[in-house]
């Protein structure tokens, strides 16, 4: 379905009540937690490691009540039918078909990535464009950076067969360039793009390599952008599909029950500063090239260096133009794939932790907007929050089994005339347990309302949504300690230096053998019983607190491996369990990936040697970088200091 096309603009004072509405309620439900922690902490006399434990605590209390607070709004706007930015009443209107006049290339950046699976997600999206009748207004290129010599030549021939699947109207339309290196990664990528070909087009859609969209989609970005001449960016949320193990389609399951409410959240608050994702989301060439040229960071790693996760610092550096920036949560018909195991969504995440740290060092930059700098902000405390949890379960349990040992210590000193009498309160402990088990639950309960009263027949009906809810939620609960942990590590790593390498991606389902699964998880597994055994030796009541995270660490090798079966994941498809709604509904696009596929498999024909295809003639115009001012140099505080 395509979405109509409204204007987008917002007036100033809306976006700032939007956004203090949004501080407003996760700061009170934050000190209404830390102040519960801080009660029960100083009723035994407050230490210093009791000090450091609600330190960590405040931290990631206010997380959780900042990812609340944005559940509960995305649901009040999805209850009352309220469009996000526009607070307008969602109508049934039709769509919108005002004709396409700018100009718009579809560009998908690959490195050392699975020819097939490109080159026909590649095919789907130009094909399921080409069935609109619209395309005439669009090219489409393939901007390789791959290294490595056999995949380059497989490319080579891919795109020789794809040419001619095409026919001479379609293959007009699309174009191949290879870089022999792979200079600044995907920035440098586009870089080399907008600086030779970017000066044809209006507009520039950037694809992933496991992306999909529908024509549709397309054309509502490109209507949206030309009814806004203030956007220089709208990103779709991208849904995750054609997942085939246990652990694919829980990820594809959670994503499709629980983003849509989250983006409204999101696009509620941040209006015209939204975030960009990367990929899935139109951006105007003339805006970016004005204002994302991006310098390298001065230092080491990881906060020097090259920009590794761009994205969004180029939605943050668009905002400090005058461009507005807008995330668009409704719109359908944007897709992608994810990793099919634990493992291998952590080593995503692994090159997303050193990126989002990276962002820390640019939130005194000159001239960002606060929802920007939050972006950062949050973007970096998403993978800090995890060793800071596990910090603080260390603490909290060394404080337990110190209280233990010594809770029938009632003199501390010899000329002390009292005793010191331990004081409990149970009362709030257990408030604290209900209000965080809340904020954690409560988002979920309430996307599954939503979802049972506007779409329970996509997933399978009311009762198959629910059972595959109440399975998403426990697997959750397993996994979250196993990826607190993987987190952990990755964040120690980043901090001592350890370079991360940005390769292609493995999205195909392969059982993870058990020597691989014991091998990422032995060390966690064993801790975990250790810690486990000294807790309910010296506290047991604190042993049944941990449980939880003690069993998903215990159990992290099984988990990982059995959740990456495709036998598990196909049975649960069997008995309609995590079912999604392009399962239920067929999308044209994803079908004619399937048989794009399909067409590459079959033809074997031989193509070595096949020419460098043509590329359109060049208008090079420059790309200028961007300068970063800080509000505290670090060079001037130096010299300062020395001077005193």
């Amino acid at each position: 379905m395509t979405q109509a096309v409204y204007s987008l603009r917002l007036s100033k004072a809306s976006r700032k009540w939007r956004l203090f509405l949004y501080l407003l309620l996760s700061s009170v439900l934050t000190w209404f937690g830390i102040y519960l922690m801080f009660d029960v902490l100083r009723a035994n006399d407050l230490n210093i490691l009791e000090g450091i434990l609600l330190l960590l605590f405040s931290l990631n209390f206010a997380w959780i009540s900042f990812a609340f607070w944005n559940a509960i709004l995305g649901f009040l706007l999805n209850l009352f039918k309220r469009d996000p930015i526009t607070l307008k009443k969602q109508l049934q209107i039709p769509p919108n078909t005002s004709p396409i006049t700018t100009r718009t290339a579809v560009v998908m950046p690959v490195y050392n990535e699975d020819t097939k699976r490109i080159t026909a997600g590649f095919e789907a999206t130009l094909r399921d464009l080409a069935a609109t009748g619209e395309i005439a207004q669009f090219d489409f290129f393939m901007l390789s950076d791959t290294t490595k010599a056999p995949i380059a030549q497989a490319e080579r021939e891919a795109w020789q067969a794809l040419q001619e699947r095409l026919g001479p109207e379609l293959a007009a339309r699309c174009f191949y360039r290879r870089r022999e290196k792979n200079v600044r990664r995907k920035v440098g990528n586009l870089d080399d793009f907008l600086t030779r070909w970017g000066g044809h087009y209006e507009h520039m859609i950037v694809l992933d390599a496991d992306s999909v969209m529908t024509g549709d989609c397309l054309l509502t970005l490109v209507r949206t952008m030309q009814a806004n001449p203030d956007a220089g960016l709208v990103q779709t949320v991208p849904i995750p599909v054609r997942q085939d193990t246990f652990f694919g389609r829980f990820v594809q399951f959670a994503a499709v029950l629980y983003s849509p409410m989250l983006a409204t959240g999101l696009a509620f608050w941040q209006t015209n500063t939204a975030n960009y994702w990367g990929h899935n989301a139109i951006i105007r060439v003339k805006a970016f090239m004005e204002t994302c040229g991006l310098p390298t960071l001065p230092g080491k790693a990881p906060f020097g260096g090259d920009i590794l996760s761009h994205d969004f610092v180029e939605a943050a550096f668009l905002r400090r133009g005058g461009w507005s920036t807008y995330l668009l949560p409704e719109l359908e018909g944007s897709y992608e794939e994810v990793p099919s195991n634990i493992l291998e969504y952590a080593k995503r995440d692994r090159r997303w932790v050193e990126g989002n740290i990276q962002h820390l060092a640019l939130l005194d930059t000159k001239g960002l907007k606060l929802i920007s700098r939050m972006h950062f902000a949050m973007g970096a405390f998403a993978y800090l929050s995890s060793p800071l949890w596990l910090i603080m379960l260390a603490l909290g349990s060394i404080d337990a089994v110190t209280r233990a040992v010594t809770q029938n210590v009632f003199f501390g000193v010899g000329y002390q005339l009292f005793p010191n009498w331990p004081i409990a309160k149970p009362h709030t402990v257990h408030l604290m347990l209900i209000i965080t088990a809340v904020l954690l639950l409560l988002p979920k309960l309430l996307a599954i309302i939503i979802t049972l009263r506007d779409r329970r027949a996509q997933f399978g009906g009311a009762i198959k949504l629910v059972l595959g809810a109440l399975l998403e939620t426990l697997f959750a609960i397993l996994v979250a300690p196993i990826t607190m942990t993987f987190h952990a590590y990755f964040v120690l790593t980043v901090f001592l230096g350890q370079k991360v390498t940005w390769d292609a991606q493995a999205r195909e389902g392969l059982l993870v053998p058990w020597g691989e699964a014991f091998k990422r998880t032995l060390f966690s597994s064993l801790a975990a019983l250790l810690w486990g055994a000294v807790t309910l030796y010296f506290s047991p009541l604190f042993f049944y607190w941990l449980l939880p995270i003690l069993i998903g660490l215990v159990l992290a090798a099984p988990a990982v491996r059995y959740s990456s079966s495709l036998e598990a994941g196909k049975r649960l498809r069997r008995w309609g369990l995590f079912l999604v709604p392009s399962e239920v509904n067929e999308v044209p696009a994803l079908r004619g990936l399937e048989d794009a596929e399909a067409r590459i498999l079959a033809d074997t024909q031989s193509r070595e040697g096949a020419p460098l295809p043509a590329l359109p003639p060049e208008i090079h115009q420059e790309m200028p970088v961007q300068t970063i001012e800080r509000y505290l140099r670090k060079q001037k505080v130096v010299q300062t200091a020395l001077q005193h």
